[in-house]
């Protein structure tokens, strides 16, 4: 099942207070960017972000975007804008350090 027009905009709208979020589509499903870092994507209207030692403390549950792939981290709270932008920045901030 590819993600929704619907949710994919959702997801963009509840990112907004972060700046420099691009969202490309890859197959039916979108990567998303913060400042031209990788940092998660939009699969099966669920938003994923990749795993980071700064992200593990919100302890979200793990899932696999696709057959094969490696474990995400899987955003259940994405209504609270104020949070996802902290766990957006935190998953950046572990990814910037590598």
């Amino acid at each position: 099942m590819a993600t929704s027009k619907n949710y994919k905009d959702f997801i963009l709208e509840q990112l907004s207070l972060l700046e420099n979020i691009k969202c490309k589509p890859m197959m039916g499903e979108f990567l998303l960017y913060y400042s031209g870092i990788l940092f998660g994507g939009i699969y099966d209207n669920r938003l994923l972000l990749k795993r980071t030692l700064s992200n593990k403390k919100y302890n979200m549950p793990e899932q696999l975007p696709y057959n094969g792939a490696k474990p995400m981290y899987f955003v259940e709270d994405v209504d609270n804008k104020e949070l996802l932008g902290e766990i957006v920045q935190a998953t950046y901030d572990g990814l910037s350090k590598k």
